[in-house]
């Protein structure tokens, strides 16, 4: 009868499994930003800068919103109609207009897919959003996915906003941003200086 040995298949294979998972997760907590700028791209800094400025809103939240909506592609076209970089709806942006928050003379809400009118656009949302709910991120940042009203109702429940979000896609959405605006600031810490 065969004696089984401490490198047995069985024991030996969870652990290898065990150790890849961990390594993984090393470099993917310490691994060297040229990595992880691969992952994470930054583009349109100027303009980005420019809006955030303009309306107040954190240049690198605006990236990680950017990155989560169309990963930086400034055709990209949601099913629902979103359109451009910050995917945002045309009446979305007509009512940033007729709030006041963005020119309508200088930047048109049928021109979406324009990367300066789409950060300008979004940049004028989030604003209004974060001034919506007192200056709540993660509010905000589920208002933009699911709607102002979903999130009032969540928000009503007396426990954490992530617990009472009812859609799987905005639960995975505000984790996505939050995680997002977190690799930007450690990626590009003078990006917006």
């Amino acid at each position: 009868m065969r004696s089984r040995g401490l490198l047995a298949w069985f024991r030996v294979v969870p652990m290898a499994i065990v150790l890849v998972m961990g390594v993984i997760s090393a470099v993917y907590s310490f691994g060297p930003a040229m990595l992880f700028q691969g992952i994470y791209p930054l583009k349109y800094e100027e303009q980005i800068a420019d809006s955030a400025t303009r309306h107040g809103v954190d240049p690198y939240l605006v990236a990680a919103v950017v990155r989560t909506e169309s990963g930086w592609d400034p055709q990209a076209v949601s099913n629902r109609g979103a359109e451009g970089l910050m995917q945002l709806m045309p009446e979305t942006a007509q009512d940033m207009v007729a709030l006041g928050l963005v020119d309508g003379a200088a930047y048109s809400a049928s021109n979406l897919t324009d990367p300066a009118t789409s950060i300008e656009f979004g940049c004028a949302y989030l604003s209004y959003l974060l001034r919506y709910f007192n200056g709540s991120t993660d509010r905000a940042i589920a208002a933009y996915n699911a709607g102002m009203g979903n999130v009032e109702d969540w928000a009503a429940q007396n426990t954490v906003l992530h617990n009472a979000i009812t859609f799987p896609e905005t639960q995975t959405y505000l984790i996505r941003v939050n995680n997002a605006h977190d690799r930007y600031r450690q990626l590009y810490p003078n990006a917006f200086a």
